[in-house]
């Protein structure tokens, strides 16, 4: 994806983040989990809407990954005393068991998080 298009209005993107999840503050924590399992939802019930975005494109082949994703967010919200409900369907979770792509630097993803007025990476 051209880096024009993420410079134009970065913070509109559906955010599943290329970062450890013990590094975000509870709002980005349960703000990715939302995301995440609106793309899951995307990729696997073939719901249109945001099928053709950035974010959903970059994880179609990879709902393992996803999976695996998602398991960690989960592993780091249960750490924090949150009370998990909603889990992914392992017989779902198919193709490519590692994330690639990246719609940003890891660098400029912790940048952008640092900047932030919230307790990411505290």
């Amino acid at each position: 994806m051209p880096t024009d298009v993420l410079a134009s209005n970065p913070d509109n993107l559906v955010r599943i983040w290329d970062l450890e999840p013990d590094v975000l503050c509870d709002r980005h924590l349960l703000g990715e989990h939302r995301e995440l399992h609106a793309v899951w939802s995307i990729l696997t019930t073939g719901k249109r809407g945001y099928a053709n975005h950035p974010e959903t494109l970059r994880w179609r082949g990879r709902l393992k990954a996803l999976y695996v994703r998602h398991d960690g967010l989960v592993e780091e919200m249960t750490r924090r005393g949150f009370d998990h409900r909603s889990p992914l369907d392992p017989a779902l979770a198919t193709g490519a068991g590692r994330q690639t792509e990246v719609l940003e630097s890891v660098e400029r993803q912790r940048e952008r998080l640092r900047l932030r007025d919230c307790s990411c990476f505290s």
